[in-house]
């Protein structure tokens, strides 16, 4: 693997669990998948940054800042020497300084994983695009949540597929 690739992971923390504050559909399997894509990527050498999301306020509903829910989920724990970047907003590149990160190690593609597609996965993969990067996202490593509007009520799969298929377009490789 060429080191001009860097794996992102975004937000696999624990509200988004079984038991947390805001559980994504299936999260476990979600996250056994993350856990594994970060060991291939830790074996190949790529760079790893891990990207955690923190509300405003502790009145927030998941994500309260200090909080067990706000940490990132044990099964896919930064080693040292792999970035860890707070965000308060869904484009992980937003206000943080990701971007300045991955170019200075020279980054050019970048693999993103984590939760919830239809949000931070989305706005990040999106925003890594218009900033000139190469970006896979891996869908089953990634984690969706049913979603309600104007009476359609959607299933997590169908979050899923609604947001993976318009950037596969032209936003991203999805595998």
């Amino acid at each position: 693997m060429s080191n001009s690739m860097a794996l992102v992971l975004v937000d696999i923390q624990n509200d988004y669990f079984t038991g947390g504050l805001w559980p994504v559909e299936d999260m476990e399997r979600v996250a056994s998948h993350a856990a594994e894509v970060l060991q291939d990527a830790r074996t190949a050498g790529e760079m790893v940054v891990h990207v955690y999301h923190e509300a405003a306020s502790d009145s927030a509903p998941f994500f309260r800042p200090g909080t067990q829910g706000a940490q990132i989920h044990a099964s896919v724990a930064p080693q040292e020497g792999e970035a860890m970047i707070l965000k308060h907003r869904p484009n992980s590149f937003h206000g943080t300084d990701l971007h300045a990160h991955l170019q200075a190690a020279g980054i050019t593609q970048v693999t993103i994983i984590g939760a919830m597609t239809q949000m931070c996965i989305d706005a990040t993969a999106r925003a890594a695009r218009d900033l000139g990067y190469d970006v896979t996202l891996i869908a089953d490593a990634c984690g969706a949540k049913a979603l309600s509007f104007n009476g359609v009520h959607l299933s997590a799969a169908e979050v899923q597929a609604a947001f993976l298929a318009p950037l596969a377009m032209s936003y991203a490789k999805v595998i």
